[in-house]
């Protein structure tokens, strides 16, 4: 008997998860300005509107921007972190691994929030350049988690082993350590970009007067004519998103493959 009941809880549990993503190319791609059924026909009007949006292409300029200085400083940022945690020990190890992983739980708004006070109070602009500092910021600890497992999977004797041909320990990292842990770099920037480009409360605190798709979609929302582009344009964004997580978690795999490590769990 209970085995039946978890499976309907399952059933509506993905359903009521994932009915309102389905529905989205439905009515991006009906003839209709209402979103309601019955539809009306199929157009492809609403995409068009969206390539032919100004104002739309320079917010979706913008959060490129954003995502990919994002994926790249924070993807950085978490190989030193990852690379400190895993294989050195040092006084305040743990106090400061879990400071660096604190905006996990934090509340976005609070982070935003916090982070506006401080960048007005020493004087600088809202821009994109402080959107990228906040999305770092947010990042940074997931790029950690995915290649903290990259790092602690890397059999330590093949550096030992380099270390006793004569190689330093920058040869090291570049020669041998480096090409084993690329997937996990490249999993983990896909990951960041991703975040970044979806994040909304901190663009809304940050971005001033530069407009980034998620605070674009969020004006529009207000203008029920505007409504299918939107629709149009969460299709597209939807697509994406399944496509880079989807590329991000083959190269995870082979990362975990290819340093002979377990796999504990993944993105899909």
């Amino acid at each position: 008997m209970k085995l039946p009941s978890l499976r309907i809880y399952a059933l509506a549990y993905l359903l009521f998860l994932y009915a309102p993503i389905l529905l989205l190319p439905i009515f991006a791609f009906n003839d209709g300005t209402i979103i309601a059924f019955p539809l009306k026909g199929f157009t492809l009007e609403w995409f068009g509107q969206m390539f032919a949006n100004d104002t739309l292409r320079r917010a979706v300029g913008n959060s490129l921007i954003i995502a990919g200085s994002t994926a790249v400083f924070a993807t950085v940022l978490g190989i030193f972190a990852a690379r400190a945690g895993s294989r050195f020990r040092f006084p305040g190890k743990g106090p400061i691994m879990g400071l660096i992983m604190l905006p996990l739980v934090l509340p976005e708004i609070m982070v935003g929030g916090s982070l506006l006070l401080v960048l007005l109070s020493v004087g600088i602009e809202l821009s994109v350049f402080t959107v990228i500092l906040g999305h770092v910021l947010i990042a940074t600890p997931y790029t950690i988690a995915i290649l903290n497992t990259a790092f602690s999977s890397l059999d330590v004797s093949l550096e030992e082993a380099a270390y006793d041909l004569g190689e330093g320990k920058w040869s090291t990292f570049r020669l041998i350590t480096l090409p084993l842990v690329l997937p996990g770099i490249i999993s983990s920037m896909l990951i960041a970009f991703t975040i970044s480009l979806d994040e909304f409360i901190i663009a809304f605190f940050l971005a001033g007067n530069e407009p980034t798709l998620p605070t674009y979609i969020f004006s529009q929302l207000r203008f029920p004519k505007q409504i299918p582009m939107i629709m149009a344009l969460g299709t597209c964004l939807v697509a994406l998103s399944i496509i880079l997580l989807t590329i991000a978690e083959y190269f995870r795999r082979r990362g975990i493959a290819k340093t002979g490590g377990k796999d504990t769990g993944g993105f899909l």
